[in-house]
């Protein structure tokens, strides 16, 4: 799955390139599920977290992308981690309305 440095001289930017990627693919359903039920309590909200998990992921592939691994996490690419929290508050508070619509 991944190129050996032996066999060719970008293997190390093309190995990390092929992680973020997976990396991606791999958050992907989580978020899409959270930002779907997040945005039925707080539609305005969730669109919010949504933008910044998305412009953090693009800086996240960006910096991952330059063959250096912890560049991933420069120039805002670990604020998708606050999204997804933000994300799971939304959630949060729907469970909670569910069960107790007078309180929320």
């Amino acid at each position: 799955m991944y190129a050996l440095e032996s066999e060719n001289k970008d293997a190390k930017v093309f190995n990390c390139v092929q992680r973020g990627h997976q990396n991606s693919l791999e958050f992907m359903p989580t978020f899409m599920v959270m930002l779907l039920l997040g945005g039925l309590q707080y539609p305005i909200v969730a669109a919010i977290f949504g933008a910044v998990y998305t412009v953090a992921r693009l800086q996240y592939f960006r910096g991952y992308s330059t063959g250096t691994a912890s560049a991933r996490y420069s120039s805002g690419g670990g604020f998708h981690w606050l999204a997804l929290i933000g994300l799971l508050v939304c959630n949060a508070a729907l469970i909670l309305h569910q069960f107790f619509p007078d309180y929320v």
